[in-house]
């Protein structure tokens, strides 16, 4: 099962089905569960997802009442540990757990909370396996070599579920330094398959922040030729920092006056400075209208931007901008609507010969 943002999940499953991980047998809030004759550590490499877990057992949602807590232990006793663990390291998994660690999810009201169910099924793991149980109810982060178990109640099934990889997914090597507003890894992955960039095209993020959007460009078209812009020195030196041995170009710029050609860039990828936890500044601060404009000024016609939008109305400013909406797709990030719409610039009309 592929745990991931909600909104993306018809992205994961298309990016399942187009790489041969396996075909997908459901789609639910934030789930894509998929079914596979054969171990493939490529599993490892899904870009959209979050994570991605092996199914251990499933029960009967329990119900919202804190007496039905102790059901969740059948869960435990019913899964087969031992080829969960051999299939974990087919998938390119770590080898034998040292400790425990549960997060825990479920839908509808109840009179538990999510520590409660993570304990009832950490603790009975870790006397089934022998080994010590982190429980998260303190807010302390656990030891990163314990295994990763997951349990969801979806108001029909109860699912315990073990993590395939160390860690989670989403927490990608690249990811050296952090800054305010940095985009979530698998939704930046995501609007980079929106983009369908192509061997030697030209990518511009004209607010990369901690360069994010870029850096995945570069792990699904390392023959793109990319480039990125800030206002802020501490985002360029944050991006640079992370975009280490990689083909990026970085630099500190306003994006109402890039430094960029007309008509010279294919690909545009960006979260504006706005609607998040970063606010506009330079030439944007007075003008929002401006990044607009200078988006229309650097693309080539027939060339594709590809951006994040927290306001409906930002899709109307690119129209007037004489930007095409071709894709609109809704996504909740930390409990916050967004948008990820891909615009397309028209190409010039032929003229006719007399």
């Amino acid at each position: 099962m592929a745990r991931c943002v909600h909104g993306l999940e018809a992205t994961v499953a298309a990016e399942i089905l187009d790489r041969g991980l396996g075909s997908v047998t459901r789609l639910g809030h934030r789930e894509v569960h998929f079914r596979t004759s054969h171990t493939d550590p490529r599993v490892l490499t899904a870009a959209t997802v979050d994570d991605v877990f092996l199914l251990a057992a499933q029960g009967p949602d329990i119900g919202p009442a804190a007496s039905g807590l102790s059901v969740l232990r059948d869960l435990v006793h019913a899964a087969d540990i031992g080829a969960l663990l051999r299939l974990r390291e087919r998938c390119g998994g770590p080898g034998p757990l040292t400790g425990v660690e549960v997060s825990a999810s479920f839908l509808g009201r109840r009179s538990f909370n999510r520590y409660d169910a993570e304990d009832t099924v950490g603790l009975a793991l870790a006397r089934r396996l022998g080994t010590d149980y982190h429980s998260r109810r303190d807010g302390v982060a656990p030891p990163p070599h314990y295994g990763g178990w997951r349990l969801t109640l979806n108001g029909t099934h109860a699912t315990l579920m073990l993590r395939v990889a160390a860690r989670p997914l989403h927490r990608r090597p690249y990811k050296r330094r952090s800054i305010a507003g940095t985009l979530h890894p698998p939704v930046a992955a995501a609007m980079v398959r929106t983009a369908e960039i192509q061997p030697g095209h030209s990518v511009l993020d004209p607010c990369c922040g901690a360069g994010t959007l870029l850096l995945e460009a570069a792990g699904q078209e390392p023959e793109a030729r990319l480039r990125g812009y800030d206002l802020s020195q501490e985002a360029v030196k944050a991006a640079r920092e992370n975009a280490t041995g990689l083909p990026v170009t970085l630099g500190q710029a306003d994006a109402g006056d890039l430094p960029v050609e007309d008509a010279s860039v294919d690909r545009v990828l960006s979260n504006p400075p706005w609607g998040g936890q970063v606010s506009a500044g330079g030439l944007l601060a007075g003008s929002r209208s401006r990044w607009w404009k200078e988006l229309r000024r650097v693309l080539t016609p027939g060339g594709i931007a590809v951006l994040l939008v927290a306001d409906p109305g930002d899709i109307t400013e690119g129209i007037r901008t004489g930007l095409t909406p071709s894709y609109v797709q809704r996504v909740r990030i930390s409990g916050a609507e967004s948008f990820i719409v891909r615009f397309t610039v028209p190409r010039r009309p032929r003229h006719r010969r007399a």
